[in-house]
């Protein structure tokens, strides 16, 4: 099994030593994603649904680059700053996932990269669809 390293302009640059996802036969890695907007670098807004509804942009940018999407995903962890953010940012990932949702852990941690609210990294298989423009990735 050969990893790919996968790389979009559309997800912001890696901010050290690691790749944005790596893609090992069918299932795809992602690297964990702050609330980073890919041009300018800045968060998305201060606050933890501006940041996590970034974080899942940013996700999702990544599974296309890598054949895929978020329905394809099956496990994500998310990190949050502080937990008693988790209503609001589960609000936003409820939207994102709005039907067999993945699995999940949530932790607190005691800091994030650059003062982030949230981070979240995710698990995906690529999309078996054989069509080119997949209907189940359309998003």
């Amino acid at each position: 099994m050969e990893k790919q390293i996968v790389s979009t302009p559309n997800a912001p640059a890696a901010i050290g030593p690691y790749s944005q996802a790596v893609k090992v036969s069918d299932w795809i890695f992602t690297a964990g994603q702050l609330g980073l907007v890919p041009d300018t670098r800045e968060f998305a807004g201060p606050d933890v649904e501006s940041q996590t509804r970034q974080a899942l942009e940013n996700i999702r940018a990544i599974l296309k680059e890598a054949g895929s999407c978020l329905r394809h995903v099956v496990k994500t962890t998310v990190f949050l700053q502080d937990m008693g953010e988790f209503p609001r940012m589960n609000g936003v990932y409820a939207e994102f996932f709005p039907e067999d949702p993945p699995a999940r852990s949530t932790v607190q941690v005691a800091a994030l990269p650059m003062g982030a609210r949230v981070e979240i990294e995710a698990i995906a298989t690529v999309c078996d669809c054989d069509e080119e423009e997949c209907p189940c990735c359309e998003e």
